[in-house]
């Protein structure tokens, strides 16, 4: 399997070793959707939003949209399934709505985005994502339709796993649907608009409101999501064209060059030319 193997539509799993996990580092970092990693054996050591974390055996860790995270390290026998799905797909289907609730109630509830299954939970979870995979892999006419079915079960027996770990959200659904209607305009917008004020405007609410809201849903702040979403686009368009920097600069609607090379550089860690210099 290769890094362009890796391409999904709207839902893809895979099998994955050391090797093929340390190839996502490319796409983490560019990727607008949900991730489900389950470790089946071994560990993994991680950097998530500047936090150092280890997956063990059993655990499930849940990644949403425009969170930083970059592999360190992972044993030799480092063994996992990784279900995706796209972010449009999650905001736009009715019958995956829920997958909000599972991807940020274990980070704002718990702080940290990774559930413990017991051996059974994790056996159960594991055969959905291989059963996932042998449909992907299949001639099914219903292929699409199928996958979005196979989806939805395995985001309904998380949420049945987490209200037994967790505890009922404490999210309110008009709250989930206040964040919804931000995600859909932010993954429209977030290029033009970069200020807080634009999103409530058009949501109808106060900027109070909506930070509280965000806050709330996810634990992380309306800047947070705008400025992990510029950065992702302006790391796409470093690594995959050849448009300059003062262009990136221009098209991502930055006052000029400079802004965007200080922009970068505190979210990066790196400046844009020598990032694109990495590729």
């Amino acid at each position: 399997m290769s890094y362009d193997d890796m391409a999904f539509d709207e839902f893809y799993c895979s099998e994955s070793n050391t090797r093929l996990t340390f190839l996502t580092n490319q796409m983490q970092e560019t990727l607008a959707g949900y991730s489900y990693t389950l470790v089946h054996e071994g560990w993994l050591e991680l950097l998530y939003n500047n936090r150092m974390l280890t997956l063990q055996k059993g655990d499930l860790m849940i990644y949403s949209p425009g969170v930083q995270i970059r592999i360190i390290n992972g044993s030799k026998n480092y063994h996992s399934a990784c279900l995706m799905v796209d972010e449009q797909a999650a905001l736009e289907i009715p019958s995956v709505r829920n997958v909000v609730h599972t991807a940020y109630q274990p980070i704002a509830e718990l702080g940290r985005p990774v559930i413990h299954l017991d051996e059974q939970q994790a056996a159960h979870f594991w055969q959905h994502m291989l059963e996932i995979i042998r449909y992907q892999r299949s001639n099914h006419r219903y292929l699409h339709e199928a996958l979005r079915t196979l989806f939805t079960q395995f985001v309904l027996d998380l949420m049945d796993v987490m209200a037994q770990n967790i505890g009922p959200g404490q999210v309110s659904e008009r709250a989930t649907e206040q964040f919804i209607a931000f995600m859909r305009l932010l993954t429209t917008h977030f290029i033009e608009h970069h200020d807080i004020g634009f999103y409530a405007e058009r949501l109808h609410i106060t900027t109070i409101h909506l930070s509280r809201i965000v806050r709330q849903v996810t634990g992380r702040t309306v800047i947070d999501y705008i400025n992990q979403m510029l950065l992702m686009e302006a790391s796409w368009l470093l690594q995959t064209t050849d448009l300059s920097i003062a262009a990136i600069a221009e098209n991502l609607h930055f006052s000029d060059q400079s802004s965007f090379g200080r922009f970068f550089t505190r979210m990066r860690g790196i400046s844009p030319k020598a990032y694109r210099m990495e590729k």
